[in-house]
Order: C-alpha cells, then sequence, then structure tokens
C-alpha cells in the first residue's frame, strides 16, 4: 500500500557522507539570519539565538537546516558577499560545532558564500538561481560534490513580482528544471533536488496551477522541495499577514504533501511534522 512512508521511488541525497533517505517527506527549517526577511527577520542573525532555533528545529522534527543570509523577498535590499559569508559561516560552523548531527544547507545563489558555508559545515547548496546568477556555482557544486537544490524563478528579488507573465506556467517551469537537470547531471552532478518556486516571479494564480499540477515535476526524475510557508499564495488569497499564516501554510503543505513532495521548506516544524505524521496514519487505512 502506498503510504507517506513508502515514496517510489525512493531517492537519496549525499550529504558529505552521511545518506538522507527520502523514503518519507522531510522537513527543511528556515533558519533566516538576516535582518530582513518576509517573516522573521532579525531574530536569528545572531550566534546565540541561531543555535537555539536550530536546537528546537530539530526536536521538533527537522531533518536539514536551512541557514540563508541574503533576504530574497520581493524589494529585497542586495547585499556584498563578504556581508553574506559573515552573517552565514559563523552561524554554520557554531550550529554543527553543537549540534554535530544536524544537516546544514546553504541558501545562496554565489558561489564563494555557498563554498565558505560548506568549509564552515554545511552539506547541501540551496540555489534560487539555479545556477544562473553566478557562472562558477555549477562547476563549484560538481566539485565539492554536495546535493543541490535548484529553483525556478522570473526575474529577480528585487522586481519579480512586478508582473510575472507565463503561456503555461506548469509546461514553462517543468521545462525549465527538466533541462537544469540534465546539464547538471551532463556536469556529473546527481544529488539534485529541484524546487518549482513558489512565490518567485508568480502571480497567486500560478502559484495555485504549480500547486495542483506538482506531480507533473515527477518527469525530472529527481525529488521535489516545496517552499511555501507563509508565502504571498496564502496571504493575498485570504487578506492576511505572514504572521497569520500559519493554518493557510498547514493546508498548502498537505496539499504538496498529496501531490508528490518529498522535503517541505517551512518556518514551523512542528505542524509540518504532524501534517506527515497524520497522512500516513491516513494513507494507511
Amino acid at each position: 500500500m502506498d503510504t507517506l512512508n513508502n515514496i517510489k521511488p525512493t531517492y537519496t541525497l549525499n550529504c558529505k557522507g552521511e545518506l538522507l533517505v527520502l523514503n518519507r517527506p522531510r522537513i527543511m527549517g528556515i533558519l533566516n539570519a538576516t535582518p530582513d526577511s518576509f517573516f522573521d527577520g532579525g531574530q536569528y542573525n545572531r550566534v546565540d539565538n541561531a543555535l537555539a532555533r536550530a536546537e528546537k528545529m530539530l526536536i521538533e522534527g527537522a531533518d536539514i537546516l536551512d541557514i540563508g543570509g541574503y533576504s530574497t523577498r520581493p524589494g529585497a535590499i542586495d547585499i556584498s558577499e563578504s556581508e553574506e559569508i559573515e552573517r552565514t559561516a559563523t552561524i554554520i560552523a557554531h550550529i554543527k560545532k553543537h549540534l554535530p548531527q544536524a544537516i546544514l544547507s546553504i541558501d545562496t545563489f554565489r558561489a564563494n558564500v555557498a563554498k565558505a558555508c560548506i568549509e564552515a559545515g554545511a552539506a547541501i547548496v540551496n540555489d534560487i538561481s539555479a545556477g544562473d546568477e553566478d557562472t562558477e556555482m555549477i562547476p563549484y557544486i560538481a566539485q565539492a560534490n554536495v546535493p543541490y537544490i535548484v529553483m525556478h524563478k522570473q526575474g529577480t528579488p528585487k522586481t519579480m513580482q512586478k508582473d510575472p507573465q507565463y503561456t503555461n506556467v506548469v509546461q514553462e517551469v517543468v521545462e525549465y528544471l527538466a533541462q537544469k537537470v540534465a546539464m547538471l547531471r551532463n556536469m556529473g552532478i546527481n544529488d539534485i533536488v529541484i524546487d518549482p518556486g513558489f512565490g518567485f516571479g508568480k502571480t497567486v494564480e500560478h502559484n495555485y496551477q504549480l500547486l495542483k499540477h506538482l506531480n507533473a515535476f515527477s518527469v525530472c526524475g529527481v525529488p521535489i522541495l516545496a517552499g511555501l510557508s507563509r508565502k504571498s499564495l496564502i496571504n493575498k488569497a485570504l487578506g492576511i499577514k505572514a504572521a497569520e499564516a500559519l493554518n493557510g501554510t498547514t493546508i498548502v503543505n498537505t496539499l504538496a504533501l498529496q501531490n508528490g513532495a518529498h522535503i517541505l521548506r517551512v518556518h514551523d516544524v512542528k505542524e509540518a511534522k504532524e501534517i506527515i505524521d497524520l497522512l500516513h496514519i491516513y494513507r494507511q487505512q
């Protein structure tokens, strides 16, 4: 019987020698080391706060912790590579020292930031630009031999939500990611995760079309990550703020799992774990 704890095919990610088996949905907890992220900016940009948050998310059931130092919310301010490294590498090293069992991901589109953070203890690179913003990123991933999460976006964080246009959003995003996966495999990169990029150059309607047809991305032959947590597809649709969007997040995350997501990227780990546990019980009946 098909259950959430028996996903087929079963993918694996080699995280610096530790094998993360995606035989059940996994949870990526968001740890923003930024002052201006759309939901929790400024809460975890100190080492002690970040460590406490990391420990709490692991206890609640996070399988991966995703540390980011560059806000990608619409209209975000650009920062230098050195500042991004300063925000992230120290926190990653501190978490890895105190929580050595943690699988850490660096959320960046810059190769130099990825390199500094992999050296500090991260084992995954999560790139919102899929290598399009920094030509050195993909060669670095091939050399470092770490899992690579590639996301689709249209435009830049500053401009992406002004007037996104697609003829067929599902087809276009699937084709982009399928081509990217093929190119990465040709480069010798095998541990790949795809992310449709909810909220990155998409209207509310585009986001729901992607969510409804998330299974279409299975043609890429790699795990699918859904990053829906407290985003505009919830907030704009319901006329609420991100701080009020936990219930909506639970609903769209449930839909994502039912439609083929392997990894949920979330702010609220405990609630995401409850979704996975309850869906498992439901599917066993």
